[in-house]
């Protein structure tokens, strides 16, 4: 099963990388390079050093705020699941940050923290909080009711009911959650270099496209797309590995 997975991850591949070398040979636009000639410029970038440097100023923002939204997150995550007052209070707030156009704010956290590393920070925290939380509130209130009823039937208190019911009946649901915000996070540190100050992976895309180098921008966007992938693919892995076993969702409930 492993394999057959494999083998078909592989002819997608192959499939979308066939079409974008047909394309840029067509060529459907002068701005719309061949595979192979983007792959040239990857393994140029890599050769020299540069890509290695503009992915260590792109992971700096993006590790401190997927770290700050995991963490506040998930806190807030629960305490929303669990109190219906707070859940009032504050889900309408992380509903519209994940449905409202969060790229409008980003002139305003300019004007208020400037264009360094906190700005930054704060655009990658405003996409993926808003999917952390609500997955992770989610996940609490719709944790079975049957188990809660069986802890305060073994003279539970409240406390042992969290710790020990609803927290790890929802971990698997709030690792998903924890998944899409960093694919989020991602989003939005490419997103803040692009508006912001461009640096890092943003300055080569930007640059090159100032030059009309069009392989190297797109052996840019490339570059982070496999890389968010492949994080994304051992969260998932990791994921499979914490919660074998694990029922995904309560729909029966």
């Amino acid at each position: 099963m492993t394999h057959r997975s494999l083998i078909l991850k592989l002819l997608s591949a192959a499939i979308v990388f066939g079409a974008w070398e047909i394309a840029g040979r067509i060529p459907i636009s002068f701005a719309f390079p061949t595979f192979i000639d983007s792959m040239a410029a990857l393994f140029a970038m890599i050769a020299d050093g540069s890509l290695f440097a503009a992915f260590g100023e792109t992971l700096r923002p993006l590790a401190v705020g997927v770290a700050i939204s995991a963490f506040f997150g998930i806190v807030l995550g629960l305490w929303i699941g669990l109190s219906g007052w707070f859940d009032w209070l504050f889900s309408p707030i992380f509903v519209v940050m994940q449905a409202a156009p969060l790229a409008a704010l980003i002139p305003l956290l300019v004007m208020v923290y400037g264009i360094g590393l906190t700005s930054k920070v704060f655009v990658v925290c405003i996409m993926a909080m808003p999917v952390i939380v609500l997955n992770t509130a989610g996940a609490v209130r719709n944790t079975p009711a049957s188990l809660k009823e069986m802890g305060r039937a073994f003279l539970g208190n409240r406390r042992d009911i969290i710790l020990k019911i609803v927290i790890p009946a929802a971990s698997p649901i709030i690792f998903s959650g924890l998944r899409l915000g960093v694919s989020a996070g991602f989003i939005g540190a490419i997103l803040a270099e692009l508006k912001i100050t461009p640096t890092g992976v943003g300055d080569i895309i930007t640059y090159s496209r100032s030059v009309a180098d069009y392989p190297s921008m797109y052996a840019a966007i490339f570059s982070i797309i496999v890389l968010a992938v492949l994080f994304l693919n051992l969260l998932e892995r990791l994921e499979h590995t914490l919660f074998r076993g694990n029922i995904r969702g309560y729909a029966s409930d």
